[in-house]
């Protein structure tokens, strides 16, 4: 596909679906359909605290799909194993630059793979931590400290990392974090609910922040 055509049919499918999310179901074996409750309970959340219209049941699409170009933002999760076929890379690729928003929420497990295969999608750029002060840490709710740390897994601190395209962010990985698990239905994990509060915070920062740059 021309970038000309995936920006025409983002641009057109952006129109019309503006307020819908998806989850991204990618090759390899892993989970990508871990953590069932938590993109709804984050749109919840969102359309509740701050002033989003998001559609309560997110959509599932394949990477390598056209249909990725309908949503402005896109969800990926998991413990294990990812792989992009060199279509899926080009097809993700596409859908960043012309506009739209992938947030990889690493389940624990799935940062070795990952970085592999975005190698694939990005070829000449890395994923770069970002600094405390980034806005997205701070547009709705306030995080001064940075990635909350929501499940505790080995003791290592939690990071967001991100590929910028023309100085727009258009991919963010938060990883040691498991923002994901506090977004779910507080019986899965048994979160106090302060813990499930500032997961939902942080997830509600990267909502607008994507939908606002």
């Amino acid at each position: 596909m021309s970038k000309v055509l995936a920006f025409f049919l983002f641009f057109v499918s952006s129109v019309l679906t503006a307020q819908e999310l998806a989850v991204l179901k990618y090759q390899g074996g892993g989970d990508w359909y871990s953590n069932p409750t938590a993109l709804p309970n984050l749109i919840a959340f969102c359309n509740n605290n701050i002033g989003t219209a998001l559609s309560p049941n997110p959509e599932t699409v394949e990477v390598g799909s056209v249909d990725i170009f309908q949503y402005p933002f896109l969800h990926m999760t998991g413990h294990g194993n990812v792989f992009f076929s060199d279509t899926d890379a080009e097809n993700l690729r596409n859908y960043l630059r012309s506009g739209g928003f992938l947030h990889i929420d690493d389940n624990y497990g799935m940062k070795p793979y990952l970085t592999e295969e975005l190698k694939k999608v990005f070829p000449n750029d890395a994923l770069i931590e970002l600094p405390k002060n980034h806005p997205i840490f701070n547009v709705a709710f306030k995080f001064p400290e940075g990635l909350p740390k929501i499940h505790e897994h080995d003791g290592k601190r939690p990071q967001a990392f991100g590929i910028f395209y023309e100085n727009r962010l258009v991919l963010l990985f938060t990883f040691e974090s498991d923002l994901g698990d506090g977004w779910e239905d507080e019986v899965v994990h048994n979160d106090p609910p302060h813990v499930r509060e500032k997961a939902l915070k942080m997830g509600a920062n990267i909502i607008k922040y994507a939908f606002e740059h």
